[in-house]
């Protein structure tokens, strides 16, 4: 093929040392100097100019443009429109304005072109634009079903759409084609998304309904469309209803063969009183020589959830029991959860054991781990050990007579755990719990907080020492397994943390590249009772990572374990389940390299699903929360409560009541301007200098309580006087805003909906691209509207290409 002028004007840049030259220059090197070949290079140049093959320098020099950087990330849209990308590797993201989101869903992989690197001065972070769209992580949607008239159905060919009810996708609509399913106005449906925005049509989706869940107004419906949208399963699948009823209700003598028989031993499960999967029994004892002996006996799941059978698949893919307001959707089946796998009282069950002898130190000695038969004595709950141990009752006391020498043997061997944890840095973080209490039909009408006594601390000291015992084990024999990790912090986060803690006063000794957990208890312990304890407290439980699954042993921070495992409970956990089974592969000797091959392949996948869906089932139960505190709150409009400020942030603060309930103060509905000061995570009144800060009691009044959307607000009514030590002050210049974001433009840029956030993150330092940004499309109405006004032949192209197509040729 002829090389062109283009082709050799393109080779001679990149063959040469020089990165630009002037016309002069690239004439001679291509021998181009002469009157009409100089013309014709001239006019070639220009051409590419407008190609972009090449650039101009601001001297007029020429050269090639830098090349496009394109980063792989996930995207995390904000249902105000803009949104950020999540990189692997990197600790912050990219942020993505409105106008480059690129027609990207949440959750979406995509590439973006960073337009902008993060100013670490200005603590600004990065920005992008999404180029390209690698993976639709929406396939379906959940919602409720908004018909068209018969009239515009037949116009459009369309049913109607679906107004989504995920809050991220509030500005989308489904279209509907009239083919399939047609529901009846006001129910809520599963559809399968068949096609995505595009320019044309920035906020439209298609796609057909492949299930219609019930009506909008049915008892229980609003938790069971969170649950759809999060994609939980609420239903097993025949195979494995099949398999779960081929279980026998009793052991028999076959089953109990090979294992230790554990019988005689004085157990008892201690759980909650509407608790019906109990997964483990203990026993503690004095020994003669001054230790304890704690024996932890978990259900023994995996004997009947087999690995690759129908119940097993279908666990693994659940991965966790969900636990919302009303209801539990279980990982297997009711018939083995509440029944064969739930270790009831005076019936014999299989299990899997640790037997631990405990110092007085809180160290063990020896332990032994192995499968087992037990039979418990009875089913304890929390309240009646709290009788016993703290209120002393006499009627219970006198209930459980035999048992109250050994429950106060737990209570002193929890005292001697809880004190070996703290000796060794361990972090406790107390938060308040609720649990909200719904009539027959769901309405909520108390919210109760969730009082942790003894008897639930000591069964979490049991249960943490056989996790820690089990995964030691397992890791130092380094053989393939799964851990409960939670890495340290990252070093911004803790940088923050420091910063915010040095306004209190708080001493934090180490840095934020390798700080111990037994320094940030320190930090807690110097706020210990004082008002800021729960400021400090949040702050740094804000400041840690996620905890999760993982093949490699990196150990627990919050914990300051060496080695943590979940072994505790297979009914509700998969990881547990898989614990189990590894223990059980691992019991025959010589262990094969096939077992540690095996498992080595398996144990990454079964971790990250692990993770990702222990992470929906906490974001549905937050969901589900939000949405039962706002139904609480709707009756409470106008009524004014005590609260604390819970969380501040540039658009308002966050106030959270007695009981939990959370509801925002815009800042717009504040008497002034006030000044977001992130080192302080406060509000600062630029003319009062009335300051606003986390912990602070305020009173309010509710003003708005919305169910659809979970949001509650609150008006301030009167806040707690500050200490002039607590108050922060601002410098004259910030006052002001350095005269370029002053009020209005401040204001609006705060205000819900509108603007992008401040930036705390900072992306990759990538060069800054110059990069030429397209104005912004013109507004669309929407496009059913659009629709109707034209008429439309079937086709199976999707509907809005055959309106564009229509549209074109009209203006024609």
């Amino acid at each position: 093929m002829k090389e062109t002028i283009k082709d050799k004007i393109l080779a001679a840049i990149k063959a040469s040392d020089k990165k630009s030259f002037s016309m002069e220059e690239l004439a001679e090197l291509l021998g181009f100097a002469k009157g009409e070949d100089f013309k014709v290079l001239v006019q070639t140049v220009a051409t590419m100019e407008r190609e972009k093959t090449i650039m101009f320098t601001k001297k007029g020099k020429i050269k090639l443009p830098p090349k496009e950087v394109l980063v792989e990330g996930l995207f995390r849209a904000n249902e105000r429109g803009f949104g950020f990308v999540s990189i692997e590797g990197e600790e912050s993201d990219v942020y993505i304005s409105k106008d480059h989101t690129g027609f990207a869903l949440n959750g979406d992989t995509v590439k973006i072109d960073i337009l902008q690197p993060a100013n670490h001065i200005e603590d600004k972070t990065a920005e992008g634009k999404i180029v390209e769209i690698v993976e639709r992580a929406l396939t379906q949607v959940v919602g409720e079903f908004i018909p068209f008239t018969e009239e515009k159905s037949q116009e459009t060919d369309l049913y109607g759409y679906v107004k989504p009810q995920d809050k991220k996708m509030s500005n989308y609509k489904i279209f509907i084609p009239a083919e399939g399913i047609k529901p009846v106005e006001g129910t809520i449906v599963v559809v399968e998304v068949t096609h995505y925005p595009e320019p044309e049509f920035p906020t439209a989706l298609e796609g057909l309904v492949k299930q219609t869940v019930g009506h909008k107004n049915d008892p229980g419906m609003d938790i069971l469309s969170i649950v759809m949208q999060h994609g939980i399963p609420t239903k097993f699948p025949d195979d494995v209803l099949t398999h779960a009823d081929s279980v026998p209700d009793t052991i028999s003598e076959e089953d109990i063969k090979k294992r230790r028989d554990c019988r005689e031993q004085v157990l008892v499960t201690i759980d909650g009183a509407d608790a019906k999967d109990l997964d483990d029994a203990v026993t503690v004892r004095r020994l003669q020589n001054g230790n304890y002996f704690l024996g932890v006996h978990i259900a023994d799941v995996s004997h009947y959830v087999t690995e690759g059978s129908p119940m097993d698949i279908e666990a693994y893919e659940r991965a966790t029991s969900v636990y919302l307001t009303d209801r539990v959707i279980p990982m297997i089946p009711h018939r083995l959860s509440n029944g064969i796998c739930s270790l009831n009282p005076k019936v014999p069950r299989l299990a899997m054991s640790c037997e631990m002898e405990i110092d007085e130190t809180g160290h063990v000695v020896s332990y032994d781990i192995f499968e087992s038969v037990i039979q418990t004595a009875e089913r304890m709950t929390y309240t009646a050990v709290n009788e016993i141990l703290e209120e002393e009752k006499p009627e219970t006391i006198n209930q459980y007579k035999e048992l109250v020498p050994m429950f106060k043997e737990m209570g002193e061997l929890h005292k001697i755990l809880e004190g070996m944890r703290t000796e060794r840095g361990a972090i406790s973080f107390e938060d308040k719990e609720a649990k909200i209490l719904v009539d027959e039909i769901g309405n909520p009408v108390e919210i109760q907080l969730r009082d942790r006594g003894l008897g639930e601390r000591l069964i979490e000291s049991f249960m943490l020492m056989a996790n820690e015992t089990v995964a030691k084990h397992f890791n130092s024999q380094k053989l393939p397994f799964i851990y409960r990790i939670h890495e340290q912090p990252k070093e911004d986060k803790m940088q923050r943390f420091f910063e915010f803690a040095t306004n209190f006063g708080i001493m934090v000794k180490g840095t934020k590249e390798d700080i111990s957990p037994k320094e940030l208890q320190s930090a807690l312990n110097q706020v210990k009772d004082k008002p800021e304890e729960a400021v400090i407290n949040k702050m740094l439980l804000r400041s840690m990572q996620q905890a999760k699954y993982s093949e490699d042993p990196v150990g627990h921070y919050g914990l300051a374990a060496d080695d943590y495992t979940h072994f505790t409970s297979p009914i509700r956990r998969y990881p547990d389940l898989i614990v189990h089974r590894l223990i059980k592969s691992y019991q025959t000797k010589p262990i094969s390299d096939e077992t540690k091959e095996k498992w080595q392949e398996h144990l990454p996948d079964i971790a990250l699903h692990s993770s990702q869906m222990e992470r929906r089932a906490v974001d549905a139960e937050r969901d589900t929360d939000s949405l039962k505190k706002a139904e609480y709150m709707v009756d409470k409009v106008g009524q004014e409560f005590e609260g604390v400020i819970g969380s501040i942030t540039k658009f308002g603060m966050f106030i959270e009541l007695a009981n939990t309930v959370e509801g925002l103060i815009h800042i717009s509905k504040l008497p002034e301007y006030f000044q977001f000061v992130e080192s302080h995570l406060a509000l600062v009144g630029e003319r009062s200098r009335t300051t606003y800060r986390i912990g602070q009691k305020v009173v309010i009044k509710v003003t708005k309580a919305d169910p659809v959307t979970r949001e509650i607000d609150f008006e301030l009514i009167s806040a707690e006087e500050l200490a002039e030590k607590d108050k922060v002050d601002i410098q004259k210049r910030e006052r002001r805003g350095g005269g370029r974001e002053r009020g209005g433009r401040e204001r609006d840029r705060q205000s819900r909906g509108k603007g992008k956030p401040s930036g705390r993150k900072q992306g990759r330092d990538t060069k800054q691209l110059k990069v030429k940004l397209n104005s912004k499309p013109k507004a669309h109405t929407d496009r059913d509207e659009k629709y109707s006004k034209s008429k439309k032949k079937k086709s199976k192209k999707p509907f809005y290409k055959e309106v564009a197509k229509k549209k074109g040729k009209k203006k024609k």
